[in-house]
């Protein structure tokens, strides 16, 4: 703290000296002599009444809240976890994520600039949470597989792998597909492979390409499966071509929050 500047309340034209305070006293007031004879002697003491008037603190404009990222990044993270992804979100669950992901995107010491931050998007993401997987589909706010009973498929790991420089941008999904007893459930990865471009500051645009499986387990020995893809004039209006366009709203070498074009919230972390 800057140390405080002195200023008094009164003028006085006296040239006597000013005396310190007598033995014993902390005030913040000081003491002079009138009268008297020679060197003060004799002299009455009396006070002389000071105000003190601090100097203003400094002002860190450059304090954005960053210190506080590491806390909120902590605070989403624990806010998302135990939702299997958002798909056992509660509507309670989705607006405590949603508040929890804006508190982080406003602590952010500044906005999301993929013209520079673009190799922070390098590498192999794990989905930690998705809104839109409380729809109970696959295909979250877009049409896909429902979960649960009516299919027997479980979802497990969601990754997404971004590749800056071939702009390869993949969805990897990580499934469980029940079968008839007596046989073992089977396991299988699907890759979601996409384009990406950057669109704006913080705007990505994927484009689909295709869709791939690939068994894993007993049956990892058989080949990888291309799924066919529907001539665009059988398929539905609303299909889910797994096109789209996503802003990325907070971004550092380990956390990544984006929200998508039908308002979905995703959480990834670095794998």
């Amino acid at each position: 703290m800057a140390a405080p500047s002195w200023s008094s309340c009164c003028a006085s034209t006296s040239t006597r000296p000013l005396l310190s305070p007598p033995a014993g006293r902390r005030s913040r007031k000081l003491w002079w002599t009138s009268g008297g004879g020679r060197g003060g002697s004799g002299g009455k003491t009396q006070q002389l009444s000071i105000c003190t008037v601090a100097a203003p603190a400094a002002v860190d404009y450059a304090d954005t809240g960053a210190d506080d990222v590491p806390s909120l990044k902590i605070k989403l993270l624990s806010a998302v976890s135990g939702l299997n992804r958002g798909l056992a979100a509660s509507q309670e669950d989705l607006e405590r994520a949603d508040a929890a992901a804006r508190q982080l995107e406003a602590a952010a010491p500044a906005p999301v600039d993929l013209a520079k931050d673009l190799d922070k998007l390098q590498g192999r993401w794990r989905l930690v949470y998705s809104s839109a997987f409380s729809s109970r589909t696959l295909g979250g706010s877009r049409p896909g597989p429902p979960t649960g009973r009516l299919l027997p498929i479980t979802l497990g790991q969601v990754f997404q792998r971004i590749d800056v420089v071939s702009q390869d941008f993949d969805n990897i999904v990580e499934l469980e597909l029940g079968a008839p007893w007596p046989l073992p459930p089977v396991e299988a990865t699907a890759t979601l492979a996409h384009k990406f471009e950057i669109t704006g500051t913080a705007s990505i645009k994927i484009n689909f390409d295709k869709t791939t499986v690939k068994t894993k387990g007993n049956l990892a020995q058989l080949p990888l499966l291309e799924v066919p893809r529907l001539p665009d004039n059988l398929r539905p209006p609303t299909s889910n071509t797994g096109s789209g366009e996503f802003e990325v709203t907070y971004l550092d070498d380990d956390t990544r929050v984006t929200r998508g074009d039908r308002g979905e919230l995703r959480v990834f972390v670095i794998s």
